[in-house]
């Protein structure tokens, strides 16, 4: 892998888009190493991933302009479609994904984000749309994750302007779940970096996610991707097939017995009250 850098810790693992000297912009040939990253995951282990870009000042700058400036329609819808596969991959990736953005998430940078499951950034992320200055659409799913994530109508706001926005207004707007700042000392001085203090919160996150019961996790990420996409009545057959698809596993069976054991103790510890 020239553009991708994949390490796993415990169970989590970290999959970072290393391309720094472009501010991590998407080519073909980053969208295809990343397709295969996600192939070579093992899902036996890891319970998490974060995904994040290299370095201070950029998460994923965009898509390439470069590669993009030359191509002809039939190229255009070819490669917004390469992109889209990728972005559905790790959409519908059976683990969570938690997005930890640093810096520009600008374009197919914003895009990528919005394909995880949470996106915690720090403070000085960037997010935006800027296709239109382009004279193109978004074209990785812009614009239907952004509308279903933020409302049609701020969704419109952002792309038809190209405005770009940071990180305290994407988390109003509920673009981000969290805000991450750099930490400082009563002199003022900084003692972990943004994108230090980023990383560990994402690493914080994905533990926590990872020390969950994994079958239940990832029938709860189908339940709520599968649900969204169609009416009510439907989603609750949804989710009770997955609800149901969780018993006679071993992790109902010990996450059950180790509640009726710890509550069974509780109640033999309970003193009876005595008059005085």
């Amino acid at each position: 892998m020239d553009y991708i850098l994949y390490e796993v810790n415990g169970a989590v693992g970290t999959i970072t888009i290393n391309r720094e000297k472009a501010l991590n912009a998407l080519n073909s040939q980053v969208l295809e190493e990343l397709n295969a990253t996600l192939d070579a995951v093992d899902l036996n282990t890891v319970r998490c991933l974060i995904l994040t870009g290299a370095g201070e000042k950029s998460f994923v700058a965009g898509a390439d302009i470069g590669e993009m400036s030359t191509l002809t329609k039939a190229e255009g819808e070819a490669f917004g479609k390469k992109g889209n596969d990728v972005f559905r991959k790790l959409e519908t990736f059976p683990i969570p994904v938690i997005a930890a953005v640093n810096g520009f998430a600008l374009g197919g940078g914003c895009e990528i984000s919005m394909s995880c499951d949470i996106r915690i950034c720090s403070d000085n992320a960037v997010f935006g749309q800027p296709e239109v200055g382009l004279g193109i659409t978004p074209g990785f799913g812009g614009t239907q994750r952004l509308a279903r994530l933020v409302g049609a109508g701020m969704a419109k706001q952002m792309i038809y302007t190209a405005r770009n926005i940071k990180a305290q207004e994407a988390y109003r707007i509920g673009l981000v779940n969290q805000v991450i700042s750099a930490e400082v000392n009563e002199a003022g001085e900084v003692t972990v970096s943004a994108k230090d203090a980023l990383m560990a919160a994402a690493n914080k996150m994905a533990a926590g996610i990872a020390m969950q019961a994994p079958i239940a996790v990832r029938n709860s990420k189908k339940a709520i991707n599968d649900g969204l996409q169609v009416d009510m009545d439907q989603a609750i057959v949804i989710e009770e097939k997955l609800f149901g698809d969780c018993f006679e596993t071993e992790d109902q069976k010990a996450g059950m017995g180790n509640f009726l054991e710890k509550d069974k103790e509780k109640k033999l510890k309970v003193v009876p009250f005595k008059n005085c």
